[in-house]
């Protein structure tokens, strides 16, 4: 199973990737957590696996220090630097029983790309799933996160990204009839089950 989860901050995004990995035994891949501990400068973490995460040697100290003022302002790391990460994280590990992609395609432009590399790699994306959370949620949920760089102007600015930039993605994947449309806002067991439900179906 190869999937993509979407969804804006604290859309729950994170907590359905886990349940979703467990769920299919496939790793997760998230973008978002690979820029962190690359900023954190720790080294010993630029290699690591387990049951649902993956990190592979990609110099994450070089990108943690270009990426870090993008991150710092909310703003959406460029897409040449994404798209390298998640081919190095595609290619340079066999995965065969499948993966979930979070945080990554940010814009058209990256899931575009990410068809390409895979349709190099011999491989397809099954389904992008969205969560779909108004949007006074996701900002309450993310505030209450009280994360270094959950601050208010912070978080709107993400939300206003995510808006300008995500509902491309959703239309490109809704065109090629690969999108799931899901109610996030429910408790996260409803959330998980509903997507559990559309994969049966689908």
């Amino acid at each position: 199973m190869r999937l993509v989860i979407l969804g804006g901050s604290g859309s729950g995004k994170s907590t359905q990737a886990q349940s979703l990995c467990r769920h299919f035994e496939i790793p997760k891949i998230s973008t978002g957590e690979i820029l962190r501990e690359a900023m954190s400068g720790d080294k010993s973490l630029a290699l690591r696996e387990d049951a649902s995460r993956l990190y592979v040697n990609a110099n994450l100290g070089d990108l943690g220090q270009y990426a870090q003022p993008f991150v710092e302002k909310g703003e959406l790391v460029p897409d040449e630097m994404m798209i390298d990460l998640i081919r190095m994280q595609l290619t340079q590990v066999n995965i065969p029983s499948g993966w979930l992609l979070e945080g990554y395609p940010r814009t058209a432009f990256q899931a575009e790309e990410l068809d390409f590399l895979l349709e190099y790699l011999g491989q397809k994306l099954d389904w992008a799933i969205y969560l779909q959370v108004p949007e006074a949620t996701m900002v309450n949920r993310c505030l209450g996160r009280s994360l270094p760089d959950e601050q208010p102007e912070i978080v709107q600015r993400r939300i206003e990204l995510f808006y300008d930039r995500t509902i491309p993605i959703l239309e490109y994947y809704d065109r090629r009839r690969r999108l799931l449309t899901i109610n996030g806002d429910q408790l996260p067991e409803a959330v998980h089950q509903s997507i559990l439900n559309l994969l049966a179906v689908s």
